[in-house]
């Protein structure tokens, strides 16, 4: 059974939340949680509200607890980028990106 979660257009770069992602793939939920508490990222703060938003959801839709999870699947995918212009020399403007990320989560119940 796989409980899913997701976030949509945090402002944050892929790149930069996928170290994250990396981070906590396959790791008990409780485990994952209490690393990123510790942990001194941006991103940090997003992933400990996404695994309780799919534990929640675990929880109200399929009487799972949060013991017996564990992150399955962790994806960071792009999201828009916002088009902004820095001031250059000579009154040019330069054009530069901010990326935002789509993360989406999964969580399993652990067999045996």
């Amino acid at each position: 059974m796989e409980i899913k979660a997701s976030v949509k257009n945090f402002r944050s770069t892929p790149r930069k939340a996928r170290l994250i992602a990396d981070f906590v793939r396959g790791k008990d939920v409780s485990e994952a949680i209490t690393e990123l508490k510790f942990l001194n990222k941006k991103a940090s703060e997003a992933f400990i509200k996404l695994i309780d938003s799919a534990v929640a959801n675990a929880k109200n839709n399929n009487s799972l607890e949060a013991s017996d999870l564990y992150i399955k699947a962790v994806m960071v995918d792009d999201g828009k980028a916002l088009k902004r212009h820095r001031a250059g020399s000579n009154g040019r403007a330069l054009p530069f990106k901010r990326r935002l990320s789509h993360i989406s989560l999964i969580l399993a119940k652990k067999e045996g």
